[in-house]
This record gives structure tokens, sequence and C-alpha cells, in this order.
């Protein structure tokens, strides 16, 4: 018969279904440090991949007896996509509340006044930025993730937290995109072009890969806590 260490068995009980709050450690620290790590390594790694798609002039490729090559060229998309949105949210899943925003919040001052770890670089100019408004609108997302998925992992919640996250996220983008633009008397054209590569396609990915990351998050976060008890 198999005897359980009592006290791993009551934390980890604790921590499935009554969101244990995490403790200032020194471990929580390191974890914290390494989480703006990973924001900063997210923000420079790009996942290529292909995947199906229907154009919305399909018709017209299947009617006129195009050849393979053409039809591969037209429903097959190749996609470069940044994951950060996605590690955003793994991070408000495994760290909580309170570190996650604070990982995020020293991304954001290292990348003002510190060194350009942004995407298009850095500095207190970067508030100016179109782009600057996204990830300013990861800290109310990192808000809203860990607490829908608090007290339960389920992928009811884990749908639901990458939907309320993403939707925030590219909401309050656009609105300092557009801000940004009314402010510095953007053209309509190159605003639209703007928001459109930033908020269009790249939203359905962004919740698909942080639906992924969020179930990862779960996985690390409890073997992270059976190793800490």
């Amino acid at each position: 018969m198999k005897i359980e260490k009592p006290g791993v068995v009551r934390k980890e009980n604790v921590f499935k279904y009554n969101g244990e709050p995490i403790k200032m450690t020194l471990g929580t620290v390191v974890l914290t440090c390494l989480c703006v790590f990973l924001i900063v390594m997210a923000t420079f790694t790009q996942i290529s991949f292909t995947h199906f798609f229907i154009p919305a002039d399909f018709m017209n490729y299947l009617n006129n007896g195009s050849n393979f090559a053409d039809i591969k060229q037209h429903f097959f998309k190749y996609y470069k996509y940044i994951p950060q949105i996605p590690v955003i949210l793994f991070i408000a899943g495994l760290m909580g509340r309170l570190y996650g925003i604070i990982a995020v919040m020293i991304y954001i001052v290292i990348g003002l006044f510190v060194y350009p770890v942004f995407a298009l670089g850095g500095g207190p100019k970067y508030i100016l930025d179109y782009n600057f408004g996204y990830i300013l609108a990861y800290i109310p997302a990192v808000y809203f993730t860990a607490s829908i998925l608090k007290n339960n992992f389920s992928f009811k919640n884990i749908l639901k937290a990458a939907f309320v996250a993403v939707l925030i996220i590219h909401l309050i983008g656009i609105l300092y995109t557009l801000f940004i633009g009314v402010i510095t008397k953007t053209s309509d054209t190159f605003l639209v072009g703007w928001i459109f590569a930033q908020s269009g396609a790249k939203i359905l990915y962004d919740f698909i890969f942080s639906v992924i990351f969020m179930i990862c998050a779960n996985w690390v976060k409890k073997c992270l806590w059976i190793i800490m008890c």
C-alpha cells in the first residue's frame, strides 16, 4: 500500500481546488525574473507554419480547372507568428495576478528606460508608438486571466480566459493606435493597415496558441508546486 506524504496531499488539494496564493520566496523572485526573460525571448521569436484556409474567391480556382500548384498557393497560407500574447497568458496562469503583473511591469520599465526589448525598439519615445497600447494591455489581460484561472484550470475556464484576455489586448491596442493616430495626424489608410496587421487574422492565432500555452501553464504549475512542497 502506497503511503503519501500528508503535507504534499494537503498542498496539492489546496492548489487544485482553493487557489492558495503564491507566497513571496526566493523561488518566486527567481521565477518572476525568468518570466521577464521569457517575455523578451517571445518578443523576438517567430513561429513559422503553413495551414489550410479558404479564400473569399475560392470558387474561381475550383471552376477554372486550376492545377495543384495554384490551388496550394491560394488555399494554404504561410504565416509567421510572434507568440508574445500566449506567453503573457502562460505567465498569468503560472504566477497569478500579483507576480504576473510585476513581470509585465518590469518588462515595460526595461523597455522604456533600460534597454530596447520591445519589438520595434524602446525608450521613452516608444510611448507614442502605435504598438505600445498592445503592451500596456498586457496588465489588465494578466489580471483577468489570473482571476479566471485562480481556482480552476478547467478547459472551460481556459477558453474563457483566452477569449477575455485576447479581446482586452486587441481592443485596448486598437483604441491606443487610433489615439496616437489622431494626435500625430496619421492618415486613415495607414491606421487601417496597421490595425489589420496587428489585429486581423492574428486574433485567431492568439486565441488558439493562448489556450495551448495556458494548458501548459497548468502542468508546469503543478510540477513546480510538487517540487516546492
